[in-house]
């Protein structure tokens, strides 16, 4: 039985993985300002819009940021994090559950940038199309990250701004992602 429990999973962290990213690419290619005519922001736009118009008229944006995709993203984990409890026989603290579900969201987040700023890095090495659009979109995603250090961080012609990105994103995942993790976990036991 433990292999199946182990399938569903597996099942479910690949299902709200997919739709945590959909929602996460859509905000923070909001907040960025990515190219809207780009061919990927087209398909994120059309497949989140359906959700999102109607929470905006409730839940209005804040500066750049779209807080319906913000809430969306955390129901998300919320859901996620429920249905594994339920899966394991579990019933979790309401406090508990909600503590380690934007714990969740908050490593998720990290997680994101770190693989977009190393797959962007890695394929800035390879001189590809500037022009194609996951490349534009990755840029915009990586920009305000890194610009703070652009250029400061050379050596010969390297620039090593994304390696010290990265492991601040690591720093936090393990600074505050974790310590956030064991608090969920203690109030989901005192449930």
């Amino acid at each position: 039985m433990s292999y199946l429990l182990s399938a569903f999973t597996l099942i479910v962290q690949v299902v709200f993985g997919a739709i945590a990213t959909l929602f996460l690419v859509r905000l923070l290619a909001e907040a960025n300002r990515a190219e809207f005519h780009n061919p990927l922001s087209q398909f994120i736009y059309r497949y989140t819009n359906p959700v999102l118009v109607p929470l905006r008229r409730v839940l209005p944006n804040w500066r750049r940021i779209n807080l319906a995709a913000v809430l969306i993203l955390l129901l998300t984990f919320v859901l996620e994090r429920l249905l594994l409890f339920v899966l394991a026989g579990l019933m979790p603290a309401w406090p508990g559950l909600l503590v380690l579900s934007l714990a969740d969201m908050l490593d998720f987040v990290l997680l994101f940038y770190i693989v977009v700023i190393f797959g962007w890095s890695l394929l800035s090495m390879f001189s590809p199309d500037r022009h194609h659009p996951l490349i534009r979109l990755a840029g915009a995603i990586v920009e305000p990250l890194l610009r703070p250090l652009r250029g400061r961080l050379v050596i010969g012609s390297i620039d090593f701004s994304p390696t010290v990105v990265v492991i601040a994103l690591l720093l936090a995942q393990r600074l505050i992602a974790a310590p956030l993790f064991d608090f969920g976990a203690s109030l989901t036991r005192l449930g």
